[in-house]
């Protein structure tokens, strides 16, 4: 068999077509720095244990920093005449330095060696989501200090529900965020894991010394069952799952962004750098950047769905349709990041309209529930206060006025323990201030929260 690291037991080369429709090179290309960074610490491992000497470790040492130097800079050709970055890194490494580079792949398979370049991968993308999550929650926090006072409509149903302070509806968003990198960091316990050692099933019958090879690479353990460390992608879904709730949480901003900046609400002004045009319509402005995050999370959704779908009905241990991890992976990690780094830049310029957000806030009953509270406070059960509040909205809904712009003989009508102290209870302003209590709207509440958000993010 020509050209193939597992070609001694086949007579026959493989099929054209079967060789490229098998072949992984074009998408696991990306995982050369990781591949290389772990043969390695395999290979420091192997002379530490006599398994190879120290004049045989030099060579493929240098040989392999040689090649990983090449990479960078681009110079050495990768395509399809190579199955996947581990047979690119091994030949050209035999082609540097002779036979010797062969002894490399002693006492490890290409099963345990993908899993430790994924894991190396994930663990290094993992770092970065994370910083860049921290990113745009601090593109949050900035936005919602910038408009501390600003008051407007809190919906329910897309109906308008209660006036709420703008930041603590930003922060919010900044709540999400602060799970999605408690996910990511909780994924990474379970990444950091080395299989190096489980070969191709069993394990190996040379003496490696797992442990040095964890320690060399920065992993916290290692493997506990030689099966099981092949055939897992339990980590890479989570990552992908991690990374659907995260895109969903972007996606959710997005509609509401979207949905702000259209004439009808016109609460906000999105930056012409994050919109574009109309090939048609000379007046139009579309928000197609946070349209395209939306989009992208069911991209994330179909990855997830596809991995799980895919692993669902394979038996122990390895299977190659276990390879379809990578694309789903990397794609993943391209979609996020992105749109982590897109999200942070636009919301450092969006501008609020203040005056059209107060005077939503001041339409549509948004008092109704305060104006039952007030009741309650005059000795009325919530339940008969409910009631009487919801009679006077159809009245004031009849009269084509706000709850506040009944005169107080109207409000008496349907309750004579109402009485003049009722109209401060009926300002937006004041509604916000009366939920000063933890996790509240209140003003003084947000800037506890804005200040506790910004140690977080300090720490």
């Amino acid at each position: 068999m020509v050209n193939k690291l597992w070609g001694g037991r086949f007579q026959k080369d493989m099929d054209e077509a079967a060789d490229t429709f098998n072949a992984s090179i074009s998408f696991d290309a990306r995982l050369y720095a990781q591949d290389i960074e772990g043969s390695m610490a395999h290979c420091r491992m192997l002379a530490k244990q006599d398994i190879i000497n120290e004049e045989e470790a030099t060579q493929i040492l240098e040989g392999l920093m040689e090649i990983k130097r090449e990479m960078d800079r681009g110079e050495l050709q990768i395509d399809e005449d190579h199955e996947d970055i581990h047979s690119l890194v091994e030949k050209t490494l035999v082609e540097k330095i002779g036979p010797v580079g062969e002894k490399l792949h002693t006492g490890r398979s290409r099963n345990d060696q993908v899993s430790l370049d994924v894991r190396l991968y994930t663990r290094e993308t993992i770092h970065r989501v994370t910083d860049l999550v921290k990113e745009m929650q601090k593109a949050l926090v900035d936005l919602a200090d910038k408009n501390i006072d600003l008051i407007f409509p809190a919906y329910t149903h897309m109906q308008r529900a209660q006036p709420v302070l703008v930041a603590h509806h930003l922060l919010a968003y900044y709540e999400m965020l602060k799970r999605d990198r408690q996910r990511f960091r909780e994924n990474l316990l379970r990444v950091n894991i080395l299989p190096l050692g489980s070969a191709a099933v069993a394990g190996s019958t040379f003496d490696l010394d797992r442990n040095m090879v964890a320690e060399d690479l920065g992993f916290d353990a290692i493997s506990e069952n030689s099966m099981d460390a092949v055939s897992d992608r339990d980590f890479v879904i989570e990552f992908i799952s991690a990374s659907s709730i995260l895109m969903m949480h972007l996606s959710r901003l997005c509609e509401e962004l979207i949905i702000w900046s259209t004439q009808e609400f016109g609460f906000l002004i999105l930056p012409d750098a994050f919109c574009t045009g109309s090939s048609i319509m000379p007046q139009k402005k579309n928000p197609d950047l946070p349209e395209l995050i939306r989009g992208k999370t069911g991209r994330v959704y179909g990855h997830l769905m596809a991995l799980l779908t895919t692993m669902k009905g394979l038996p122990l241990s390895y299977n190659k349709d276990m390879q379809e991890d990578k694309e789903a992976l990397f794609d993943t990690i391209d979609t996020v990041e992105q749109s982590l780094s897109v999200m942070s830049r636009l919301l450092a310029e969006i501008t609020f309209h203040g005056e059209r957000m107060q005077k939503a806030a001041e339409e549509g009953f948004l008092d109704a529930t305060d104006l039952a509270d007030y009741l309650v406070g005059k000795g009325m059960t919530f339940r008969k206060a409910h009631e009487v509040v919801g009679k006077m909205v159809l009245f004031a809904a009849d009269q084509g006025k706000e709850l506040n712009q009944l005169i107080l003989d109207e409000m008496r009508d349907f309750s004579r323990q109402i009485e003049q102290d009722v109209y401060d209870w009926l300002d937006p302003t004041s509604c916000v201030k009366r939920r000063n209590l933890p996790g509240g709207t209140g003003p003084e509440q947000v800037k506890r929260s804005l200040e506790k958000a910004k140690k977080e993010l300090e720490s």
